[in-house]
């Protein structure tokens, strides 16, 4: 890879916000310090923001643009276009499938590895890279605490696709369409697309992503659901 790409979607994200850029710098100073370290463009796409979310996403180092979409699906696309713009503008005429294109959310912060994982992953022949979550144990009852020890394994990859914690080489995005412009599940549809063209997925658990726990997400069928819904279920089965 020579440059990386990370978008973030924003929606009303003002309390968790400032711990997701903290991690971006951390992940984006970690690759362009390594031996080999690549540029990496992040743009933060505030989406229908109504709280400080654009306040603090303006205090940090990163590209931020604002769109009106609502669907999480429509905001990613609108970023990944973005990104892809300034790298070809600070990089000059980069060809598809050495750009990498990392994503995660407003309310996750990503290890200081992050991105260096996903790009060594991608380096080893990796087209997509399926990363894993983790809720802050914080926000959780003890019995989800304890089913989620019971369903998870540290350091096994579960292949579960996650937007928190995804990347792909931008010429398999291209083949795959892009993120479509839905409310939910464009992550999912996406690597699900992506397969279809024949690119080799890698799941993988080296740089998981630690993400709220929160029990009322942003759309119905989010991971907040799965938390409140079928998680101590799951261990139960």
């Amino acid at each position: 890879m020579r440059a990386v790409c990370v978008v973030v979607p924003v929606h009303d994200e003002e309390a968790l916000l400032g711990r997701c850029i903290a991690g971006l710098r951390h992940a984006v100073h970690h690759e362009q310090a390594r031996v080999g370290g690549v540029p990496v463009e992040v743009v933060l796409v505030l989406d229908g923001c109504t709280d400080a979310s654009a306040s603090i996403a303006r205090l940090s180092p990163f590209r931020v643009i604002e769109v009106a979409e609502r669907r999480v699906g429509a905001a990613r696309a609108t970023g990944v276009e973005a990104g892809l713009d300034a790298l070809r503008e600070t990089c000059g005429p980069l060809p598809d499938q050495e750009i990498w294109i990392a994503s995660t959310d407003a309310d996750s912060l990503v290890p200081a590895h992050w991105v260096s994982s996903q790009t060594g992953l991608a380096d080893h022949g990796a087209d997509v890279v399926v990363g894993t979550v983790r809720p802050d144990p914080a926000d959780l009852t003890h019995r989800q605490r304890a089913a989620w020890q019971a369903t998870h394994v540290t350091g096994r990859a579960n292949g579960h696709v996650h937007g928190a914690n995804l990347g792909m080489r931008a010429d398999v995005y291209v083949a795959a369409g892009g993120y479509p412009p839905v409310d939910e599940h464009e992550d999912v549809a996406l690597v699900a697309r992506a397969r279809a063209t024949g690119a080799r997925v890698v799941a993988s658990d080296e740089a998981w992503v630690l993400t709220s726990g929160r029990q009322q997400g942003r759309t119905p069928g989010g991971y907040a659901r799965y938390l409140r819904e079928d998680l101590v279920d799951e261990a139960s089965a």
